[in-house]
């Protein structure tokens, strides 16, 4: 089973906004027997919080839903769980690396480093952006799975 854990600072915009999008992709793939997706944050503000309210809002146009979930931290543990952890902005990497121990691991990556863009994602708390940080979220969790499929040989 290939398990991929999204991660930003309090897992209410854009790590869960990863997840309910990567989710649905994965469905309509019907990879959901090889692929499964989850989110966590690095602060403890939101833990048990369902996504924000703008996060629900821009899912719902798409048609994705964000029913049952609800905010968590990382835990350690999670570094063995996940196949792979992907930070939303550099901040949130350097947390991750140090709430897991430092581990120089490979499984850890920056979400938009899949794309021409290889920047941070906007976060939408401080931006109001919500559609912004859907479009890149789309975007990178369209390259995730791709390289998922040519690295894990799912088909």
């Amino acid at each position: 089973m290939i398990r991929v854990l999204f991660v930003c600072l309090g897992n209410i915009c854009r790590s869960p906004m990863a997840e309910a999008v990567m989710r649905d992709l994965v469905k309509k793939e019907c990879l959901e027997n090889k692929i499964k997706v989850d989110s966590a944050a690095t602060s403890a503000w939101h833990i048990g919080e369902p996504p924000h309210k703008g996060t629900q809002e821009k899912l719902r146009e798409f048609g994705i839903s964000t029913k049952g979930m609800q905010g968590r931290q990382l835990q350690k543990a999670d570094l063995e769980t996940f196949t792979y952890i992907i930070g939303m902005d550099d901040s949130n990497i350097r947390n991750i690396r140090t709430m897991l121990g430092n581990p120089d691991s490979a499984k850890i990556f920056r979400f938009l480093d899949l794309t021409e863009h290889r920047k941070d994602v906007p976060d939408p708390y401080y931006t109001g952006n919500f559609q912004e940080t859907y479009d890149l979220v789309l975007e990178g969790c369209q390259a995730l799975l791709a390289k998922i499929k040519q690295e894990q040989l799912i088909s």
